[in-house]
C-alpha cells in the first residue's frame, strides 16, 4: 500500500497503520486517536476553517492530554508564576509549543477566547509567547493547558532564563553557521583564483573539471547548511502570501548554483560555484550581526538578573529562616548582609548602609540609606548589615518590574519599521519582475541564456533588501539598549518614535524638576500646638511637604507620641483632615486656609504647610523646594531640541514662579487640580500638539495616561509608573533630558537607514540590469549596504556624549 497524509497532522504514513473513517464516498485518515479527537473537536468547535489556513503544512502529531496538571494549581506554582491581579483575575505567560505558522495562533487564540472564564488571550508569533488572563472562579490553570493540549499543542511556563538560552542557543547556531561560510569561502577563493588564471593562460579540461567539483564540495554545505535560514524564512513567507529578502537570496543563490552544476556536468560554460558561497556567507554576516544585536539587548537584562539570589533572610519571632524569594509577603521582615542583593522593594527599619544603584540608574557612586528610607530591588548592600520591611511581593517589585517592561519593549515594532517591512515585501515582488523581465532582454538580445541568466542573478543579489529590513530593528535595539545601561525604560519600542516626533514638554514641578523633598525654612507659632498630634497628621500622608514637616518635628523633638486618629481624609491638592480624640485637626496649604474661611496673612514665595485646631491655625510651616542638579541645563538642552517647555504645579503663583525662573522656564501653569493638569492635555492635543508629560505623583496619574508620552521618575507612585509609557530610574532631569535626545538619534538614524538602504538600491539596480555587476560584486555590495546600516546605527551611543 501507498503512503497517505493524516487529515490532521498532514504527515505520511502507510495507509494500513492509519486509522480510517468512512462518511459516504469520504474516506478520512489520521495517524493516531490524538489527531482524530483534535480534528473532530475543531469541527465541533466551528473552528475546521484551520485546516485551509494551515495550507500544507506539517505538524507534530497530537499527543494525549496530560494526566498529571494538578501542579498547575499548586500555591508554590501559583506563587512562582501568575501574577494576580487588582480586578482579582489570574495572568500568566505560557509558551505554546508546536506552532509552525500563523494559523496555530489563530487555532490557539480562537480555542482560548471560546473557553468560559478566560478573559484575554493573545499570542505573538515570533516568540511563540502567550500572555493568558482568566478568571479563578471560573477555570483552573491545569484546564487552560489541557485546552491547548487537546488541539494538540503544548504549553509551559515562561521564563526569562529560558528565554536566555533560546537567544544564546540561536547565537551558538549561527555562529557554527558562519563558521562553515567562512571556511568554504576562504577556501574557494584559492580554487577560484586559479579558475580564473586558467581562464585567461589555458587550463588543461581535467584539471578545469577537479576544480569545479571541488568547488561544488565547498559551495553545497554553505548554501544548504549556513544557507538553511535563507529557505527557512522564505518558505515562511511564502506560507503567509508574502515575498520577503530571504526569498530573494535563495532564489538567487539556488539558480546560480542548478546552473552551475549544469556547466560542470555537461562541461559547457562557466561554473559560479564561488558565487553561491561568497553570495550566502557575506550576506549572512550581516544576519549574524543582527542575533548579536538581540544578544546585546537580552545581555542587559543579564546585568540586572545576574547573582540575582533565590532566597532571603526573613526574621519571624526573633530567629532567620531562609525562604525562598516568591514566599515573601508585603511585611515581612528581611535582613541583607554586605554584597547581598536586594531582590524584594521595601523600607529600612534598622541600620544604615551605601548601596550600589548601577544596574538600576547607571549612577556608579553608592548611595548611603537610613531608617525610613526606601531600597529598590537590583541595588546592592555594600558595608553593613540592614533590616527592612518589605513593601511588595517579588513579583510586584522594581527590578521585576523592569525586566518584564524590556523584555516585551523589544517584541514591539514602530510604526516605521512596520512600514518598512510592508515596503520591503513590495519591493522584493518588483525586483522579482525586474529580474524576469532582464533575463528575457539580455536573453533577447545576445541569444546567451548563461549571460542572461547571470545577469538576472545579478540584479536580484544586489537588490535584496536587507539593509532596508535591517535599518528599523538594529536602530530601535540599540536605542532600547543604550536607554536601559542608563536608567531610561521604554516600554514599547514604538514610543521611541513617537517621542522624537512630539514638540510640548509639560513638566510637574514637585519630583520632577525639584527634589520632591521640601525642607522648613521658617516656622510661625501662632499659638500653642501639640507636636504629637501633628506628626500623627503628617505621618499619615505621603505628600513630600508633609514628609518635609514630619522630618522637621523628628529634629527638633526627641520624643515623639503621636496619638491614633480617626476619619483621615485626603484633600486634593489642598492637604488632609483627621480627628483625635473627637477634636478636628487639619494640615495643608494657602487655599486650604481660604476653603476653612481662616483669614491670616502668608509668605507667598514658599510653600506653607499650616496646622489647623478646631478651625484655628496654630502653626505655619513655610518650606522651599531646590530645584534638581542640572535642572536649568537640561531644560535649555530640550529646548534647542525645538520642544516647548510648560511647567505645571498645584502650588501657589509665587511658588510657581519662583522655581520657573531658577530653571529658565518660561511658561508657568500653577494652582492646578489633577483634572486641570489632564484637560490642559487635551486642549494641546486639539491643537495638533504631540505632547509629553512628565510626573511623578498620584495626581499626576490622569495626565500621564492622556498624553502622547508618558515619562514617570522611578520614585515616583506606582500608578504614575504603571500609566507611564517610559520610566526614567534614577529621577534625574538629565536623564530626562537624554531620554529625548535618545529618541530622537534613534528615529533620525533609522531615516538615514532607510534613505542609505534606497539610494543604494536606486544607484546598483540600474548597474545590474545593465550588466555591469557579477553576482559575487553583487553579493560584497549587499552586504557592505547591511553593514553600513548596522555601523550607522552603533553611532546612537554618541548622543550620551556630553
Amino acid at each position: 500500500m501507498g503512503k497517505v497524509a493524516c487529515d490532521h497532522c498532514h504527515l505520511e504514513f502507510d495507509e494500513d497503520v492509519m486509522i480510517v473513517e468512512e462518511e459516504g464516498d469520504l474516506k478520512r485518515f489520521f495517524c493516531c486517536k490524538g489527531c482524530q479527537g483534535v480534528y473532530h473537536l475543531l469541527r465541533e468547535e466551528g473552528l475546521d476553517t484551520f485546516y485551509e489556513k494551515m495550507g500544507n503544512t506539517k505538524l507534530q502529531p497530537a499527543a494525549a492530554v496530560s494526566e498529571n496538571l494538578e501542579k498547575f494549581d499548586t500555591e508554590g506554582f501559583l506563587k512562582q508564576y501568575i501574577n494576580v491581579r487588582d480586578d482579582g483575575l489570574y495572568e500568566i505567560h505560557l509558551i505554546i509549543e508546536g506552532i509552525h505558522c500563523s494559523a496555530c495562533v489563530w487555532l490557539n487564540e480562537k480555542v482560548l477566547h471560546k473557553t468560559d472564564g478566560i478573559i484575554e488571550a493573545v499570542i505573538n508569533f515570533s516568540n511563540h509567547k502567550a500572555k493568558v488572563v482568566w478568571d479563578p472562579e471560573v477555570i483552573k490553570l491545569s484546564q487552560i493547558i489541557a485546552k491547548i493540549q487537546s488541539i494538540g499543542y503544548n504549553a509551559y511556563p515562561y521564563d526569562a532564563r529560558v528565554q536566555e538560552e533560546r537567544i544564546n542557543k540561536e547565537r551558538r547556531d549561527y555562529y557554527a553557521r558562519l563558521l562553515v561560510g567562512v571556511f568554504a569561502t576562504m577556501n574557494i577563493m584559492w580554487i577560484a583564483i586559479a579558475q580564473y588564471l586558467g581562464y585567461f593562460s589555458g587550463m588543461r579540461s581535467d584539471y578545469k573539471n577537479v576544480l569545479n567539483v571541488a568547488e561544488f564540495i565547498l559551495a553545497t554545505p554553505t548554501l544548504f547548511y549556513t544557507g538553511w535560514v535563507y529557505y527557512r524564512g522564505a518558505w515562511y513567507g511564502l506560507k503567509n502570501r508574502f515575498i520577503n529578502m530571504d526569498f530573494l537570496i535563495a532564489t538567487g543563490a539556488t539558480l546560480a548554483y542548478i546552473y552551475s552544476i549544469y556547466a560542470m556536468v555537461t562541461q559547457h560554460g562557466e561554473v559560479y560555484f564561488d558565487s553561491v558561497t561568497m553570495i550566502v556567507t557575506f550576506i549572512f554576516v550581516g544576519k549574524y550581526l543582527e542575533v548579536l544585536s538581540k544578544k546585546k539587548a537580552v545581555d542587559t537584562l543579564d546585568r540586572m538578573t545576574a547573582s540575582l539570589p533565590t532566597e532571603v533572610i526573613v526574621i519571624e519571632d526573633n530567629e532567620k529562616r531562609l525562604k525562598s524569594v516568591e514566599e515573601v509577603r508585603q511585611g515581612d521582615l528581611l535582613e541583607v548582609t554586605p554584597g547581598d542583593k536586594i531582590v524584594i522593594d521595601g523600607e529600612i527599619v534598622g541600620g544604615e548602609a551605601s548601596f550600589d544603584l548601577s544596574s538600576l540608574t547607571g549612577e556608579s557612586v553608592p548611595v548611603l540609606k537610613g531608617e525610613g528610607e526606601e531600597i529598590t530591588s537590583g541595588s546592592v548592600c555594600l558595608d553593613a548589615v540592614i533590616r527592612y520591611r518589605a513593601q511588595k511581593t517579588y513579583r510586584d517589585s522594581m527590578l521585576s518590574n523592569i525586566i518584564t517592561l524590556l523584555e516585551e519593549s523589544m517584541t514591539k515594532k514602530p510604526k516605521i519599521e512596520k512600514l518598512a517591512n510592508e515596503v520591503s515585501g513590495y519591493f522584493s515582488v518588483t525586483i522579482l519582475l525586474i529580474a524576469l523581465l532582464t533575463f528575457v532582454g539580455w536573453y533577447y538580445l545576445e541569444g546567451s541564456f548563461e549571460h542572461a541568466l547571470i545577469v538576472a542573478i545579478s540584479v536580484i543579489v544586489i537588490a535584496c533588501p536587507c539593509a532596508l529590513g535591517l535599518a528599523t530593528p538594529v536602530a530601535t535595539l540599540v536605542g532600547l539598549g543604550e536607554g536601559a545601561k542608563r536608567g531610561i525604560l521604554f516600554k514599547e519600542a514604538s514610543f521611541l518614535e513617537t517621542m522624537a516626533k512630539s514638540d510640548l514638554l509639560l513638566l510637574d514641578k514637585t519630583g520632577t524638576i525639584t527634589e520632591g523633598r521640601p525642607e522648613v525654612v521658617r516656622v510661625e507659632e501662632v499659638a500653642p500646638y501639640d507636636a504629637d498630634v501633628l506628626y500623627a497628621l503628617v505621618s499619615s500622608s505621603k505628600h513630600p511637604v508633609s514628609r518635609g514637616v514630619k522630618a522637621w518635628l523628628e529634629q527638633h523633638h526627641e520624643v515623639l507620641q503621636p496619638p491614633q486618629l480617626e476619619d483621615i481624609k485626603n484633600i486634593e491638592a489642598r492637604g488632609l483632615r483627621a480627628t483625635c480624640q473627637g477634636v478636628q485637626i487639619a494640615g495643608g496649604s494657602a487655599r486650604l486656609l481660604e476653603e476653612m474661611g481662616i483669614a491670616i496673612e502668608v509668605r507667598r514665595e514658599d510653600s506653607l504647610f499650616a496646622f489647623v485646631v478646631d478651625g484655628a491655625p496654630k502653626v505655619l510651616f513655610y518650606l522651599r523646594d531646590r530645584p534638581k542638579e542640572g535642572a536649568r541645563e537640561a531644560i535649555e538642552t530640550i529646548r534647542k531640541m525645538g520642544l516647548e517647555v510648560v511647567m505645571l504645579t498645584g502650588d501657589v503663583d509665587e511658588v510657581a514662579k519662583k522655581i520657573a525662573a531658577e530653571v529658565g522656564i518660561e511658561k508657568v501653569r500653577s494652582g492646578l487640580f489633577p483634572q486641570d493638569k489632564a484637560a490642559l492635555v487635551d486642549r494641546y492635543h486639539e491643537e495638533g500638539r504631540i505632547v509629553i508629560f512628565a510626573g511623578d505623583g498620584i495626581n499626576d496619574a490622569l495626565a500621564l495616561s492622556k498624553s502622547d508620552i508618558a515619562i514617570a521618575m522611578g520614585s515616583g507612585a506606582d500608578i504614575s509608573v504603571e500609566v507611564s509609557d517610559v520610566v526614567v530610574m534614577d529621577d534625574s532631569i538629565l536623564t530626562l533630558s537624554d531620554a529625548i535626545r535618545l529618541s530622537r538619534a534613534a528615529y533620525r538614524n533609522i531615516k538615514q537607514n532607510l534613505l542609505l538602504s534606497l539610494t543604494y538600491n536606486a544607484l546598483t539596480i540600474p548597474l545590474a540590469v545593465a550588466g555591469y555587476v557579477i553576482p559575487l560584486v553583487a553579493a560584497l555590495s549587499m552586504s557592505l549596504s547591511s553593514l553600513l546600516v548596522v555601523a550607522n546605527a552603533v553611532r546612537i551611543k554618541r548622543v550620551f556624549k556630553r
